[in-house]
Parts: C-alpha cells; sequence; structure tokens
C-alpha cells in the first residue's frame, strides 16, 4: 500500500471525527465572525485582507497539487480543477473586494482556523483527485454521478453568489444597518447563500465520487446549518415582523 494513502486514510478519519464534534459546540456558539463576533478570539484583522488570507490557500494548493500529480492530466481532472478555482476564485478574491466597507472585521484565530481549515481540505481533494486515486477516463464526464453532480454544483454555487449579491446591496441600501432580506429564495429561508453552498459541494462530492469531496460536503453542512439556525434565531429577534413559515436553510424543513 502507497505509504501516503495510510497518512491520507489517517488524516481523511481524524477530520471527519473533527467535524461531527464541532456541531455540537456550534449550535451552542455561533462562529465568533460577521453579525456574531465577539471578544475574546484574538486581535481584528480587516474583512476584505482576513477573507483574502483565509481563503486564498485553498485555490493556490490546488493548483500546486494538479501541477505536481500525473502526467498527462485527464479531461476529468483538468473539470475537477475548474470547478474548485469556479468557486475559489470568487470566495477568496472576488467576494473580499466586493464586502462592503462596513463589513466587521475578523479575529485572528477565525481567519488562522478557517486557513487552517482551507489547507487541509485541499490537501485531501487534491491529492486524491490528481495523484492517489485512479484517473478518471473520459467516460465519467459523461456519467450519472457527473452529470447530476455537476448540475448541483453549479445550481449551488449561483445560488449563494446572487444571495451574496442580494444581501450586499441590501446593506448598502440601509446605510451598512443589516436589514431584512426579502424576495427569491429568501422568501423561504433565512440563509440561501448557506444553502447554495452545502448544494454546490454536495454535487462536486457527487461530480467527483471522492472522499474528499464527500468529507468536504460534510464539513460544509457541519459549519453552515448550525450558522443557518444562529442567524434565524437573530433574525426573529431583531424583526418581530419575520415570516414565521421561512426556515433557517432548508425550505420547508429546518
Amino acid at each position: 500500500m502507497n505509504p501516503e494513502l495510510r497518512v491520507y486514510s489517517v488524516i481523511w478519519c481524524a477530520w471527519a471525527v473533527l467535524a461531527i464534534a464541532v456541531v455540537p459546540y456550534l449550535l451552542l456558539r455561533p462562529a465568533p465572525y460577521g453579525r456574531h463576533t465577539r471578544k475574546g478570539f484574538g486581535p481584528l484583522v480587516g474583512a476584505r485582507l482576513a477573507w483574502l488570507l483565509m481563503e486564498a490557500p485553498s485555490p493556490l494548493l490546488m493548483i500546486l497539487y494538479f501541477l505536481l500529480g500525473r502526467r498527462p492530466h485527464s479531461a476529468a481532472a483538468s473539470v475537477f480543477l475548474a470547478f474548485w478555482l469556479c468557486h475559489y476564485l470568487y470566495r477568496a478574491f472576488l467576494f473580499p473586494l466586493l464586502l462592503p466597507a462596513t463589513s466587521r472585521p475578523m479575529p485572528l484565530l477565525v481567519l488562522a482556523s478557517g486557513a487552517l481549515f482551507n489547507v487541509v481540505n485541499a490537501y485531501l481533494n487534491g491529492r486524491w483527485l490528481f495523484s492517489l486515486a485512479e484517473p478518471r477516463a473520459l467516460t465519467w464526464l459523461a456519467s450519472p454521478e457527473f452529470v447530476v453532480g455537476s448540475g448541483l454544483f453549479f445550481f449551488g454555487f449561483c445560488l449563494h453568489v446572487l444571495a451574496d449579491r442580494k444581501l450586499r446591496r441590501l446593506r448598502r441600501a440601509s446605510g451598512g444597518e443589516r436589514a431584512l432580506p426579502r424576495g427569491a429564495l429568501f422568501r423561504f429561508v433565512s440563509c440561501p447563500n448557506y444553502l447554495g453552498e452545502i448544494v454546490e459541494w454536495s454535487g462536486f462530492a457527487l461530480a467527483t465520487w471522492s472522499p474528499g469531496g464527500l468529507l468536504f460536503a460534510l464539513w460544509t453542512a457541519a459549519n453552515l446549518v448550525p450558522r443557518a439556525l444562529h442567524h434565524h434565531r437573530w433574525y426573529r429577534e431583531k424583526f418581530p415582523d419575520y415570516l414565521p413559515a421561512r426556515r433557517a436553510v432548508i425550505p420547508f424543513v429546518l
């Protein structure tokens, strides 16, 4: 057995256990950034710089793993990299630039934790897809798993980008204050941006059919579902006219 496969398996299992273990804590206490920022997590870093430093390791490492992987690369590997970069060029570079100037700074500990997550996540996905796993044949791009998964990926990506844009515009219109979002999928859930990311990475897991993709989808839900519940509670406390039928993250369910 490839020695790195043993190391990979140990890291994967430990990362899966950690994903499950953080859920109870995050249900009790939201991660301390954005509207839930609180003291005790180190110096504050400006929101734009913090998001850039936190997210940039992921696309950079994924490109590195691709370049260091098998040669020549399969068409499927190139597509998987393109999916990854589609998300992270937005999240690491465009999203920070578009943040309102009034965005709250991020505690250094949150920035460091997020950067560590992205380093581990890029390893689990990049090394598996481009080096450790058997290369996917071109026919994989016509498989039901890839077709459905890629559809979910791009649907989720568009959903969360559009929700982000609506929230930014609403905040600018309200002079930097957080206001009640309405319309589109906000009619059904408080956090369609989080729903979009969960759908997106679930689609990636299906399209790649990989252990790294599966674990990324698990971590996305473990992180964002509790945060959506806290956002939902915050909206209900702040806005007495909040729609009673609106759910936190999954329409009509949760």
